[in-house]
């Protein structure tokens, strides 16, 4: 029986999470299976070990890494989503799991177009046997999406509407409750083009009363929020 030998990388900044994946994993790895397992809490940690194993020319094979991390001491990366940007780059072969609590349609949205994962996994979805079968399905035959991922997925493909990053941005902003004057300083431009995009969102999802509340309700039905 040939040994498949798997360099695994687990980010996350919870050691109990953390431990629980490595004893789920280890349990449940197939038997021509050998697993090594590094553990890092945050993104500085993260890209030491990312660093190390490129100039040792012993890459990982996997990633699992957290979206919510403490950012690195240089300020360079803030998330997950960074190092998992980062690690695209240092790592082209390697398969990524991004494994997080947010399952608001923007975030998802975001990690899908930027990083484009192997495996994508809302926390509150994930059972032992979930990520067994993630771990299992990213090795050999990705992608794999937990059910939230899944479902906006859908909505996602199913909608014949169109909009840009920024009109999702503006979306998102608004359903955190951030008010239509506060939008231009968030998203750098002015609060006529503000007006402008807000009006042309309405007029998108049919908005007839011209209630910003309506237009949440309208976004949220068709997946995009």
């Amino acid at each position: 029986m040939t040994i498949e030998k798997i360099k695994i990388l687990m980010i996350d900044d919870h050691p109990m999470i953390i431990e629980g994946y490595q004893n789920t994993l280890m349990f449940t790895k197939k038997e021509h299976q050998e697993l090594t397992i590094d553990i890092a809490n945050n993104c500085d940690e993260a890209v030491a070990y990312m660093d190390k194993s490129v100039d040792k020319e012993t890459p990982y094979d996997l990633l699992f890494v957290d979206i919510s991390l403490p950012p690195s001491t240089d300020g360079s990366m803030s998330s997950g989503e960074d190092l998992a940007e980062y690690a695209r780059k240092v790592l082209p072969n390697a398969k990524i799991v991004i494994l997080t609590m947010f399952n608001e349609s923007f975030r998802i949205h975001n990690i899908m177009k930027n990083i484009d994962p192997e495996g994508f996994l809302i926390k509150s979805d994930l059972t032992s046997s979930e990520l067994a079968s993630a771990f299992q399905a990213v090795l050999n035959n990705p992608p794999f999406y937990s059910g939230t991922v899944n479902s906006f997925i859908r909505k996602s493909i199913t909608s014949d509407i169109v909009i840009d990053d920024r009109n999702r941005k503006i979306l998102h902003l608004l359903s955190q409750g951030v008010k239509t004057k506060s939008l231009a300083t968030h998203l750098d431009i002015s609060l006529s083009a503000v007006e402008k995009r807000k009006k042309q969102l309405k007029e998108i999802f049919s908005i007839d009363d011209g209630k910003d509340e309506t237009l949440l309700n309208q976004a949220r039905n068709k997946g995009f929020i």
